[in-house]
């Protein structure tokens, strides 16, 4: 019995040292007001941070990055994902993953690099493979949603340049879209599978050949007459109408 408490006795000793050792350790460093992350690959260092603060909140009240929507405010709708990237010192890689960012606390970021829809691609500079897959097969139409399902694709495209449709399925699980019914999302994103498409991984897409050829078919057309070009359309469509009932 005396053993034992012996033992345990060395057991609380060594907790307290270690302990006080770490609070020696922490006293040493200089304390410091700073948060440090990254927004879209520019530095921001915001000093007296709110830790109440979101993320969401942040990027559209302070950057006004306001491509990031606030939907249901819950975690729920995927209208509000961004891309968080942070490194691990220990497998030395940088690891992505898409987050919602009205749940995420500001002063959680500290050292991590968040890429928003600006920072994937605009009207502005240019538009990502993304956006414009997204563009072609209508998978857009009131455009909310839209920022949130091109961010998830873009994070999964970090992680797997080449994924499968389980892939892509899985990585939308989180993002609502009330007008599309999802069919037109999910077409656009197969462009970017070995599964659905034989051009995924080349950069190149059978949507921009469709696209061509139709150019080319839209010029072999002759041009449609233009108001004020000498047509009475008032004439035309009554001779139509005449003829229609004859």
């Amino acid at each position: 019995l005396k053993q034992t408490w012996t033992c345990l006795v060395f057991e609380i000793f060594g907790q307290l040292s270690s302990c006080a050792f770490s609070c020696s350790r922490m006293a040493c460093r200089p304390a410091s007001d700073e948060l440090i992350f990254f927004v879209n690959g520019r530095k921001i260092i915001e000093r007296c941070a709110d830790p109440e603060e979101l993320l969401l909140n942040y990027l559209r009240k302070r950057l006004r990055l306001t491509g990031t929507k606030y939907g249901c405010g819950i975690g729920g709708c995927g209208a509000c994902t961004v891309m968080v990237s942070t490194y691990n010192p220990d497998s030395k890689k940088i690891r992505h993953f898409p987050a919602n960012s009205c749940l995420l606390p500001l002063c959680s970021l500290y050292g991590a690099a968040v890429t928003t829809v600006e920072g994937v691609g605009n009207t502005k500079t240019k538009l990502h493979p993304i956006q414009k897959r997204l563009a072609k097969c209508h998978g857009s139409q009131c455009g909310f949603c839209t920022p949130g399902m091109v961010m998830s694709m873009y994070s999964l495209l970090r992680n797997y340049p080449e994924p499968t449709m389980e892939q892509i399925s899985a990585a939308l699980d989180g993002n609502l879209c009330r007008c599309t019914g999802y069919r037109p999302i999910i077409d656009s994103f197969s462009a970017f599978s070995p599964e659905r498409c034989p051009l995924a991984g080349s950069g190149k897409c059978c949507l921009d050949q469709e696209g061509e050829k139709g150019k080319e078919r839209e010029e072999d057309l002759a041009p449609e007459p233009k108001r004020g070009d000498g047509v009475n359309y008032s004439l035309l469509i009554s001779i139509f109408f005449i003829n229609e009932h004859l």
